[in-house]
């Protein structure tokens, strides 16, 4: 994304970096039939309501849009178990058990949608600082009878389920080419859709993904230490460090040593390097001047040259007028030959095949009229480039010629003029010297 970033930042950073600004859900747990929206402007929010209000739930869905499924335990911020809510539970809705008397008493769990619906969340994330809006948006459908299939999209704006993720039948095919038509990215697993949208937060490691998971459903820390260990610091091998720490000072040592030597050295090289300092600028001198003799040649050179380009100047334009009459005369020549062909075949046919030189002096009417029009344009393009509108007689054509005959002389002279200046500049330099 080769984009210019506007790095006006905000005074009051208190809402810098990506917020969230509005969570949708649609057909999420017991959220059903409607676009259920939750907006908190990117400041911090607070959620109360009742036992089974469905506060767990809006949690489990921004955790759904941030975190690898397989690292997810839904319903933790309630103590639940592992087992009581799954994305299964999630997308088809279910909100009580009931007692089964053909399974022996088994309890089977209700759902609110049937097999064939669908479900979305979608989160908009907002940088006041760099005015950069991010949505992220998870559809879910159960292809089977068994998990839900899942379509992850990320788009760099502000995206709605309303407008965008909706309206598109029950094929998530259709979902697909309208979503890609608007240039929203899809991804078909968590670990691209995961890095599209770390690249953009400015997050560099997965840990702090399972960081906020473990922290967005806190209950109880523990031991403090364990908690920092386990889940904020990553683990590695001691041993290999310090066995690097120890050949790192051996190597620092062994540098440390040859320093000391390399002093010694540039003390012993010390009248050696002036002498060389007094031999370069010495030869720098002499390639100077020598420089200075050889520039002697060019310039008279440029004399000559500007001579040659006067003479130039006016056989171009003497080649000009000459090629201008070559033009009209053969012009007539062809309108005499092409005459003279139609004398023939009038004489020779009595008239007969008028039409058809008729339709050759049209041809080369229609070729002369492109040449000439070529020409025009051309014409046109150089007089605009040198701030002229084009001549429309000939009287003005002449004039403007004149003119830019003059133009280009005095052009020239004021050329020669600053390279005679320049070149006495370098004279006086050298003999200043």
């Amino acid at each position: 994304m080769s984009e210019a970033l506007e790095m006006g930042f905000i005074a009051d950073d208190r809402l810098a970096g990506f917020r969230l600004q509005r969570l949708e859900i649609f057909n999420w747990g017991t959220f059903d039939g409607r676009v259920w929206t939750l907006k908190l402007g990117g400041k911090n929010g607070l959620l109360t309501g009742d036992i089974g209000s469905g506060k767990s739930t809006l949690v489990d869905a921004v955790t759904t849009l941030l975190v690898p499924s397989q690292r997810i335990a839904y319903n933790k911020a309630a103590g639940a178990d592992n087992r009581e809510r799954t994305l299964r539970s999630y997308v088809l809705g279910y909100f009580k058990s009931e007692r089964q008397e053909s399974l022996g008493g088994g309890a089977k769990p209700v759902a609110l949608r049937e097999l064939n619906g669908y479900s979305v969340i979608l989160g908009v994330f907002h940088n006041e600082g760099y005015d950069k809006t991010v949505t992220l948006a998870q559809i879910f459908w159960m292809k089977d009878a068994t998990q839900p299939a899942r379509l992850y999209a990320a788009y760099e704006g502000d995206l709605s389920i309303a407008v965008d993720f909706s309206g598109f039948g029950t094929e998530i095919g259709a979902l697909r080419k309208r979503l890609r038509g608007a240039g929203v990215e899809l991804f078909e697993t968590f670990p691209p859709y995961g890095a599209w949208f770390r690249r953009r937060f400015g997050i560099e490691n997965e840990q702090a993904l399972d960081l906020f998971h473990q922290t967005v459903s806190l209950k109880s820390v523990g031991n403090l230490t364990d908690f920092v260990r386990l889940h904020m610091l990553e683990p590695f091998t001691v041993e290999p460090r310090i066995a690097a720490l120890i050949q790192h000072f051996e190597d620092l040592n062994r540098a440390h040593e040859a320093v000391l030597k390399a002093k010694r050295q540039i003390e012993m090289l010390g009248p050696l390097v002036a002498d060389c300092d007094t031999h370069h600028t010495m030869t720098e001198r002499a390639e100077e001047l020598r420089g200075s003799r050889d520039t002697l040649r060019p310039w008279f050179a440029s004399l000559k040259l500007e001579l040659l380009d006067k003479r130039h100047a006016s056989l171009s334009e003497e080649l000009s007028r000459y090629q201008i009459a070559i033009e009209r005369l053969e012009a007539g020549r062809r309108t005499q030959r092409d005459r003279e062909r139609e004398l023939h075949r009038t004489i020779a046919e009595n008239g007969g095949d008028r039409i058809e030189s008729i339709a050759a002096e049209i041809r080369q009417q229609e070729e002369e009229l492109q040449r000439r029009n070529q020409k025009s344009e051309r014409y046109g393009k150089l007089a605009r480039q040198l701030g002229e509108h084009p001549a429309a007689t000939a009287e003005e054509f002449h004039l403007q010629r004149a003119g830019h005959s003059a133009m280009h002389e005095t052009t020239a002279d004021a050329e020669a003029r600053v390279q005679n200046d320049l070149n006495e500049a370098g004279v006086l330099f050298t003999q200043g010297a």
